[in-house]
């Protein structure tokens, strides 16, 4: 027990040193322990808790019959095999696939889980981002997910792509932190970045955001994330694996890192 103790206080919302300092980051797993665990499943959320980490990410749809299911694709075909789409399909359609085989044969039949389902697994300490992958009609469910799960709001954020989905999450959800999703493009002529990071501050604003939750291959320095900060904006970057990577991010001043290897990730950071 006082390994695990340890571990948790090592992994997220935790204490990594860098140039001598000790500087305060969180590790974020990617859909759950997703290279050990088929992502967005009950498993790979279960191993993150069991190895110390203190926040996992998950992606929810909303199926034809108003239930958040947690998946990352439209559809069913790259975990399942099936063609079936989320925002078509009712749960009884969508509850029996096995989305568990294609990471290998021990975690054949692993079913997709309902939102409820994963926020009950939440462990006192530690948090959910969720990535709403559709519009703002999903928001009344995931009020009642969130309304009906027991846990403090503290443990539970909205992130999303969708300007419109963030928006209506703070308005419906006030209690409940709420990041805006962007990824950058280089202009292959001119070679600018955009969104700049002006843009994107903008952007939080309109929303009411707390922050923003960035692709780490952009611009991202420490005059970048002084910058945000300085509007009192919160910072977090997707996906990283590379601890070399990370450790230029978290050096920079970022809040947290989301990575597909959070135990992994934050012992090679130690």
């Amino acid at each position: 027990m006082a390994y695990l103790n340890g571990l948790m206080v090592v992994l997220t919302m935790a204490t990594t040193a860098l140039g001598g300092e000790t500087k305060p980051v969180e590790f974020v797993a990617h859909r759950g322990e997703s290279a050990d665990a088929p992502e967005n499943t009950m498993p790979a959320f279960n191993l993150a808790w069991e190895r110390g980490v203190k926040a996992i990410e998950l992606d929810v749809h909303l199926s034809r019959d108003g239930v958040l299911v947690v998946a990352h694709d439209a559809d069913m075909k790259r975990v399942a095999g099936s063609d079936l789409k989320i925002k078509d399909s009712t749960w009884d359609q969508l509850k029996g696939l096995d989305v568990g085989r294609w990471k290998g044969p021990k975690y054949a039949g692993t079913t997709p889980p309902r939102l409820e389902e994963a926020l009950a697994s939440i462990p006192e300490g530690t948090r959910c981002f969720i990535e709403v992958k559709v519009g703002p009609e999903s928001i009344p469910a995931l009020v009642k997910c969130v309304r009906e799960s027991g846990k403090k709001p503290e443990q539970m954020c909205v992130i999303s792509f969708h300007a419109d989905t963030v928006a209506e999450a703070k308005k419906q959800l006030p209690e409940l932190k709420a990041y805006y999703l962007a990824s950058f493009k280089r202009d292959e002529k001119t070679g600018v970045v955009s969104p700049t990071v002006d843009e994107l501050i903008a952007r939080a604003k309109e929303q009411n955001a707390d922050g923003l939750d960035l692709a780490h291959n952009g611009p991202i320095d420490r005059a970048f994330v002084d910058r945000v900060k300085a509007e009192g904006l919160a910072l977090f970057v997707w996906t990283v694996d590379d601890p070399a990577v990370a450790r230029r991010l978290i050096e920079a001043g970022v809040d947290g890192v989301t990575t597909n290897k959070a135990r992994w990730l934050a012992d090679q950071l130690r």
